[in-house]
């Protein structure tokens, strides 16, 4: 399978754990997609959330998860463990 490149998404050693993260932020593709699964939308993110993102970033991060749901849902579900403690 040949690798998939994302425009908007990047991993950089060091930073946030080596996660995927948008471009340019330090922002996980796993906060955004925690925050989709938790009653925001794509019209709401932004606004409420992530006012310096572009929906091009929001909908990147939505085509990430759909190539890596098993890894994404185990990092939102660790996210919600930490913040219900």
């Amino acid at each position: 399978m040949p690798a998939i490149s994302y425009r908007y998404l990047t991993r950089i050693p060091g930073v946030c754990a080596g996660r995927m993260i948008i471009e340019g932020t330090r922002i996980g593709v796993h906060d955004v997609i925690g925050l989709l699964q938790n009653g925001e939308t794509i019209d709401t993110v932004i606004p409420r959330c992530f006012p310096d993102l572009k929906r091009s970033q929001v909908y990147e991060c939505l085509a990430f998860y759909e190539d890596h749901r098993p890894e994404i849902d185990a990092l939102v579900a660790e996210q919600m463990a930490e913040d219900s403690r």
